[in-house]
């Protein structure tokens, strides 16, 4: 991932739900990076401290309309 090409998109607790939102983003065409803690996401997937925090990244030039789809997403 070049982070000059990808912007934050939104944070969210639970990697689950972060791959639900990936989905849903790359069947509308839009490539997703998902960064979470290590930690959080192998041996015992927990969501204290920040640690299940998972950031999802999607290309600069389609930040909007993925904005866009994650409201519709979320409603």
């Amino acid at each position: 991932m070049n982070p000059l090409k990808y912007t934050l998109l939104t944070e969210i607790q639970g990697r689950m739900q972060a791959e639900l939102i990936e989905s849903y983003l790359e069947a509308h065409g839009i490539d997703v990076e998902l960064i979470q803690e290590s930690v959080g996401q192998h041996a015992y997937p927990v969501t204290v401290d920040g640690l299940g925090r998972v950031q999802i990244f999607v290309p600069s030039r389609f930040i909007q309309t993925a904005k866009d789809l994650l409201k519709r997403f979320e409603s």
